[in-house]
């Protein structure tokens, strides 16, 4: 392992939302040896998003600090179906469909992990061997009163709503997959947290040092309020086109943009200090908004693909481009401090009134040349011309004058 303890262990704990526990993970990483850190992913969204590869992205930090990645593709638990967070039973995969989507999920890893330094392994190796007898033996290793702790299953039993045997095994499972891997450290998302902490004790019943669990938070999206999600349509696709991926990333609010430089950039903690220091002393956050648009889309399209994205590229809204008819309107302003966001949105025709107006700059709702504006005494200069976006679609196009 490289570096201090000290170090390693800030930069590990960058954008996480708890470790359990962490004085052990510290002795583990006393002990100088390359750690064995597990992440399990059942194939059933082959699809990435930026959202999926926050865990992706810790891993690489261990990685780049020394460690053994153990890239755990459920492709036996994908049979299963994970029930969190689900309030009716999951379909599951068929195994024709398992095996196509492990495929994708390597071929996108790797744009992020080290091929060579990964170690990809299948849940089914040892679980198929388990057979019956090793199933039920396993299945007593817990009781139902303690599932039902779960909140998805307790929500579920409480609304009268069915919960198939085999959901119960999922979280067993799981547990059981760091018991055969031996692993020192596992990595989940926060609504994973049962299912992590099943691998401890299910470690401690074989006799194994439990392992240390480090949950990750749930990615926001593109409006920095709800969880990063197709569904959803606030999600940047990791094979999105590459001017598409840096219009997208060039939309988030200023505030977002240090919560992804946190979960999705491998610049390390000083040089992200060193950004925030700049914008202190008065550069454009667009400006740091910008380097990490570039660092993504070199990550998952190559350098020579920042040649094509254009210089104009962070002028595209995060739901398609600016339309070339859009209005145009010339506003007076009374004073040097330029006219207030909201009466140019309301005089430009965007919004309905200055309610309306001032509903949306809390929503984040309103950009002013692509960048989302949250304060109601934002203003218009005089002697600029300025492109209004209220919502998707509406758009104006303001020129101030004095």
């Amino acid at each position: 392992m490289t570096g201090s303890i000290d170090e390693a262990l800030a930069l590990i704990k960058r954008g996480a939302e708890e470790i359990l526990l962490e004085d052990e993970l510290v002795e583990r990483l006393k002990e100088g040896r390359p750690l064995r850190i597990k992440a399990g992913f059942d194939p059933t969204a082959p699809d990435l998003h930026l959202g999926h590869t926050v865990l992706i992205n810790k891993l690489k930090q261990f990685q780049d600090l020394g460690h053994e990645i153990l890239f755990l593709i459920g492709d036996f638990t994908g049979l299963i179906g994970d029930p969190t967070g689900k309030n009716q039973t999951r379909k599951p995969l068929t195994p024709e469909q398992v095996q196509d989507n492990a495929k994708s999920y390597e071929e996108q890893i790797f744009k992020i992990l080290d091929r060579d330094k990964t170690t990809v392994v299948f849940n089914s190796v040892w679980l198929e061997k388990l057979g019956a007898a090793g199933m039920i033996q396993l299945a007593a290793k817990h009781t139902v009163a303690r599932m039902l702790e779960r909140d998805d299953f307790s929500k579920r039993f409480k609304g009268e709503q069915p919960i198939a045997i085999h959901e119960f095994l999922y979280p067993l499972i799981q547990g059981y997959d760091s018991v055969a891997l031996k692993a020192d450290v596992e990595l989940g998302g926060t609504d994973q947290k049962f299912n992590l902490l099943m691998g401890r004790e299910l470690q401690k019943t074989e006799g194994q040092k439990p392992q240390t669990v480090l949950m990750m938070p749930l990615l926001e999206g593109l409006d920095g309020v709800q969880k990063m999600s197709k569904s959803l349509g606030n999600y940047i696709g990791v094979s999105d086109a590459p001017s598409e991926m840096y219009g997208k990333l060039m939309q988030i609010s200023d505030e977002l943009m240090w919560r992804y430089f946190d979960l999705l950039s491998f610049k390390s903690n000083s040089e992200i200090d060193g950004y925030k220091k700049e914008v202190g002393e008065g550069v454009n956050p667009r400006d740091i908004k910008v380097r990490l648009a570039e660092e993504i889309v070199a990550r998952f399209h190559g350098e020579a693909a920042l040649k094509d994205v254009s210089k104009g590229a962070g002028n595209k809204f995060a739901w398609g481009d600016t339309p070339d008819d859009m209005p145009e309107i010339t506003l007076v302003a009374e004073s040097d401090e330029g006219v207030p966001i909201i009466t140019a949105a309301r005089e430009a025709g965007i919004v309905a009134s200055a309610s309306a107006a001032k509903g949306m700059l809390k929503q984040g709702a309103i950009r002013v040349n692509g960048e989302p504006v949250k304060d109601p005494g934002y203003k218009l200069l005089p002697g600029e011309v300025y492109v209004c976006q209220a919502g998707k679609k509406k758009f104006a196009q303001v020129t101030v004058t004095k």
